[in-house]
């Protein structure tokens, strides 16, 4: 089912064994926290996210009796798939004692959890659940119930007009209410404009993303430039990205897999390790070698022009960038 059939559920019951899915991981956190709430599991609790997963003790924490009379809520992240064996007996688990949930989290490909839902059917006492990137329609009544639950006094058009400037991302507007409550007053768009931070760095990721790709590129320029970004910052991050795309190219090369941890330092979520792995795997040596060349030669006539010549230089520069790939 989809979000709003599942909101209509939860108005009725807790479903007793739930699958999470989809491309929007704040939206699984929302409803998990729904439930720590609702349930008032926060000490009774079990979490096993990705590394710490553990079937056996995932199915002891289930068998046994809560403890002081609490509900045991088990909340399971990960990226591969539970076996169907093993997540049968958990739903069934779950279905067996009225003080039990399972909520799994699962974040790796569609395909694979598409083919999990047949342990989640009605039948087996369990909904599974898709989420899609929500439309500004969709996460404005998100956002509205979490400003009451804060208690922050802020209206629709400033919340929409902070949704425009984070570019609808749920996660980076939920941690900004936050920040907003400390006011302790009503918040305005004004207010939004003076403390919050556009997301910028963000979107010129993804320009860089779509430069690779060989996608129009012009009107994210153009947006970038409107929301304040410079043509130096913007020639900074893309020399950052090539360069990244550079060291993957080189690992894969040597290694033959990819792994962000030994190439950066730091491990890159699973999906943006794969985005960058695939860039840098399309890319050829040479052309990678001319764009390093034509960078040189954009950042020393970038900063010798005036400023009213510099935007036509970034622009010139980017499109040649695509040209090369």
């Amino acid at each position: 089912m989809y979000q709003r059939e599942f909101d209509q559920r939860l108005k009725q019951a807790l479903p007793k064994a739930v699958l999470f899915y989809g491309e929007n991981e704040y939206l699984t956190d929302y409803y998990i926290n729904h439930y720590k709430r609702h349930l008032d599991a926060y000490e009774s609790m079990l979490s096993l996210y990705f590394d710490e997963w553990d079937f056996e003790q995932a199915k002891g924490f289930l068998s046994q009796t809560s403890l002081f009379g609490g509900t045991n809520l088990l909340v399971v992240k990960h990226d591969k798939k539970i076996p169907k064996k093993e997540l049968d007996l958990l739903i069934e688990l779950a279905n067996k004692n009225s003080d039990n949930y399972f909520l799994y989290g699962y974040t790796g490909s569609a395909k694979d959890a598409r083919s999990m839902q047949s342990s989640f059917s009605e039948k087996k006492g369990g909904v599974w659940v898709r989420f899609f990137e929500p439309n500004i329609r969709d996460a404005m009544p998100i956002l509205q119930h979490k400003a009451q639950r804060i208690g922050l006094d802020i209206d629709h058009y400033a919340l929409q007009h902070l949704l425009l400037l984070l570019k609808n991302n749920l996660a980076l507007c939920a941690n900004e209410l936050d920040k907003l409550a400390i006011l302790g007053t009503k918040v305005t768009s004004k207010d939004i404009d003076r403390l919050v931070y556009s997301t910028a760095p963000l979107a010129t990721e993804q320009l860089l993303i779509d430069l690779f790709n060989k996608k129009p590129i012009t009107a994210t320029i153009t947006k970038l430039l409107e929301l304040g970004e410079d043509e130096a910052s913007i020639l900074r991050s893309t020399q950052y990205f090539v360069n990244q795309i550079f060291l993957f190219h080189a690992y894969i090369k040597l290694h033959g897999h990819v792994d962000s941890a030994a190439i950066l330092g730091y491990k890159l979520p699973k999906q943006i390790e794969e985005q960058k792995a695939q860039l840098a795997l399309r890319v050829k040596s040479a052309a990678l070698l001319k764009i390093f060349e034509h960078l040189l030669e954009s950042e020393l006539a970038i900063k010798e022009a005036p400023s009213t010549q510099r935007e036509v230089l970034l622009y010139s520069m980017l499109i040649k960038i695509q040209q090369y790939l």
